[in-house]
């Protein structure tokens, strides 16, 4: 049966239209939708107070267009920089106080902190227990075995502290700012230590490789633009690993004996030998003494031999005379001396009368005098 010769048209409708305004017994009627939007607009009204009307909808509607507008004031923090961005494009960044941007959606704000230090751990984590209330640290083998310039290994815990230092940069440049100084970190520490030996890792190179590592680490985020600023880099722990720490200690103590006894031969060094080269400086200043003493005295003495001999050639039987009571002065004038007068002896007697040698007792030492004891023989 064709559709011409249904009653209700195609639709199954009656005749007042395809919506089925009339009665009809084919289905349920369709919802009327100018009838819906009525209805909600006599809700809307009946929700509304009833003396606003239409002055009341457009102060309403400026509320809500001044609360838009206010909720573009915005306060940083002293240790913050905004980063305002329109339509999520950069377009300035705003010191620490109140400021104002246009309200969302046109333009948002990010406030990062620019002078707080951050910390990352290279090697160790740093956890809390709860239990105890206190900090516990847990190793990371895999970050912290690094191999050195002489091919052994040592375990290395290092903390890298970090500071914004341009703002724009660290949000817009490197979609992982924190994993990327990590990476950089460890990638620096490896180099760094694989240039070095073991031995002065483990001793007095600590200084050393923390400035070799922040420089490194500087250069590469500087060419990453990641507005980072390294302030310090810590070395925590270098050690052998475990299994031949042992075997380490005990080389470390050796060479520490090693250095010791050094020190001490280096010390006795250090006081023998200037004694002995002082000694010897005496020595050689002596001797050179010795001999500009004995030359002199000798062309003195050839000096003086000389006036003699001129003086004993002008007068040759005075000069013999006074050098023989000069000879006989000297040799005699010190040696106890008896004169006899032969005028006053008697004929055939020598004229020496023995008298008692005054000279000599007087120059003997007397003897100490004994006390008998009581009792004693008499």
């Amino acid at each position: 049966m064709s559709w011409k010769n249904q009653s209700g048209g195609p639709w199954g409708s009656g005749p007042r239209g395809p919506w089925g305004s009339g009665p009809s017994s084919s289905g349920p009627t369709p919802p009327d939708l100018e009838d819906l939007i009525r209805r909600s607009q006599d809700r809307l009204r009946t929700m509304m107070p009833g003396s606003l009307g239409t002055k009341g909808v457009i102060l309403l509607i400026a509320l809500v267009v001044a609360g838009w507008f206010l909720s573009g004031f915005y306060r940083v923090l002293p240790d913050e920089q905004g980063v305002v961005l329109r339509f999520g494009k950069f377009v300035g960044i705003t010191q620490p106080g109140l400021n104002y941007h246009w309200p969302y959606p046109i333009e948002t704000v990010l406030t990062p902190k620019v002078t707080f230090v951050n910390r990352i751990d290279i090697g160790m984590r740093v956890g809390e227990d709860t239990r105890r209330n206190t900090s516990v640290m847990r190793d990371v083998a895999e970050e912290s075995l690094m191999l050195t310039g002489d091919e052994n290994i040592v375990d290395v815990d290092v903390s890298v502290f970090w500071v914004i230092n341009n703002a724009e940069e660290y949000l817009f440049n490197v979609q992982n700012p924190e994993g990327t100084i990590k990476a950089v970190a460890e990638s620096a520490m490896r180099e760094v230590i694989g240039r070095t030996n073991i031995q002065p890792i483990l001793t007095g190179a600590r200084q050393h490789i923390e400035t070799g590592v922040q420089e490194l680490m500087q250069s590469v985020l500087n060419s990453y633009k990641a507005g980072v600023q390294i302030t310090q880099v810590q070395l925590q722990k270098v050690d052998p690993p475990s299994q031949v720490i042992d075997a380490f200690r005990d080389v470390q103590a050796a060479r520490a004996d090693a250095e010791r006894s050094q020190n001490e031969a280096q010390t006795y060094a250090n006081r023998v030998l200037p004694e002995a080269r002082g000694e010897a400086s005496r020595i050689e200043n002596s001797a050179q003494a010795y001999r500009e003493r004995t030359v002199v005295e000798a062309r003195g003495q050839a000096a003086r031999f000389l006036k003699v001999f001129d003086e004993y050639q002008k007068a040759k039987d005075v000069t013999r005379q006074r050098m023989y009571l000069e000879t006989m002065e000297r040799v005699l004038g010190g040696v106890d001396k008896v004169l006899v007068d032969p005028s006053t002896g008697r004929q055939g007697s020598s004229g020496i009368v023995p008298v008692l040698p005054l000279a000599d007792s007087l120059r003997r030492t007397p003897a100490p005098t004994t006390t008998q004891p009581q009792g004693a023989a008499r």
